[in-house]
């Protein structure tokens, strides 16, 4: 395998592993439709984008049509709900390595330099995916409503997990392509710079036009009290941690420096943002339940562990939160200063990773709440 590799070079060994199961895919659903597309992709990866874009609890599988459960003849299947399963898991975690893998090659292809700057420059991206989703529960919301989906399919599809991430990535792609064009012309004075002020334009629109939604449609609300309490618990704590860190184990932070204030915060954005709504959001008046395996099981074993007594008062969501503080501390300390001296582009794109999958989720989450979607 490393002989042909060396052959026919990486980038093209890369692109002939994604073109290869891109067309097993076809293939397989062709031949097989009922046992690979139905029963696979159909399941656990389009039908749950489906039930998410209706906002219904459950799609069916019925008879090539795709239905509401509650209104699927009986018979009818399989079936899928919105959300992540372990089988899902195991399908995706694959394609974001093979997607990072393939970034990295994009990156040595653009010759993209001053990494650090650079991930600085991509956090309100990370930020705008989060909003952007928030769009499609606003879609979905629109269709319990009216009937009509805003954003029809299969278009909504690509504001879904986990199409969302190529949305994000190819907006983001042509973003940072204009910046070192602008940057490698002496239009600026690095590509950061635009690269940033792109990031916070999607991001602005795109929170713009959600609050024009909440004052212009009954059904879609405001609570910025959310917004502030989920910042700030955040914010607070990650400043706490980050002294705790300074003052204990600075080694800890030799290597990320700053983005390692980031990375916190982003999982505190998250951790903060399920822990308040999944405990109090009954104080403003929401219904609100966990959307990943990970959140649902952390809450479960805190049920089950601790007594009733003590779950009705404290909740149960806030060992998610705990746990979303402890973990980043431990991936800032894994990268240390050798991992980033050895491969400074793998190291800060991972980095990038960290934080999208924290702070992407967290800022959906957050948004969802403060707008009653």
């Amino acid at each position: 395998m490393d002989d042909v590799i060396d052959r026919i070079g990486p980038e093209r060994a890369w692109a002939a592993t994604v073109l290869a199961l891109v067309a097993a895919l076809v293939v397989g659903s062709i031949a097989f439709p009922q046992r690979v597309y139905v029963e696979f992709v159909w399941q656990y990866f389009w039908g749950p984008v489906v039930a998410d874009a209706h906002g219904w609890s459950c799609v069916a599988w019925a008879g090539g049509e795709q239905v509401n459960c509650a209104d699927a003849p009986a018979g009818a299947g399989p079936t899928a709900a919105p959300g992540y399963t372990p089988v899902s898991y195991a399908g995706y975690i694959p394609t974001l390595i093979l997607l990072l893998i393939g970034i990295v090659y994009l990156i040595r292809w653009l010759d993209v330099r001053r990494y650090r700057a650079g991930f600085f420059a991509l956090f309100p991206f990370v930020l705008f995916g989060g909003a952007l989703r928030v769009v499609e529960d606003v879609n979905a919301t629109t269709f319990g409503v009216t009937g009509d989906l805003v954003i029809p399919m299969p278009w909504v599809g690509f504001l879904i997990s986990p199409l969302i991430y190529f949305t994000v990535f190819f907006i983001t792609l042509v973003a940072l392509v204009v910046s070192i064009w602008l940057d490698r012309n002496g239009y600026v004075s690095g590509y950061e710079y635009p690269l940033a002020g792109f990031g916070a334009l999607a991001f602005g629109t795109t929170f713009g036009y959600l609050g024009y939604v909440a004052v212009t449609e009954t059904y879609v609300g405001f609570n910025p009290s959310i917004l502030a309490l989920v910042v700030g618990v955040a914010t607070v704590s990650t400043a706490i941690v980050w002294v705790a860190i300074e003052r204990f184990e600075p080694e800890v932070n030799v290597g990320t420096g700053l983005m390692g204030v980031i990375v916190i915060w982003a999982h505190a954005i998250d951790g903060a943002a399920n822990w308040l709504m999944l405990d109090w959001a009954h104080l403003w008046d929401l219904r609100y339940s966990p959307k990943h395996p990970a959140n649902e099981a952390i809450v479960s074993i805190t049920e089950a562990v601790l007594p009733a007594a003590v779950t009705d008062v404290t909740g149960a969501a806030w060992t998610f939160f705990l746990v979303k503080l402890a973990v980043p501390v431990a991936v800032i300390w894994l990268f240390d200063d050798t991992l980033f001296e050895e491969n400074p582009r793998f190291a800060t794109l991972l980095l990038v990773t960290v934080v999208a999958v924290g702070l992407g989720p967290g800022t959906r989450d957050m948004l969802r709440a403060t707008f009653g979607v």
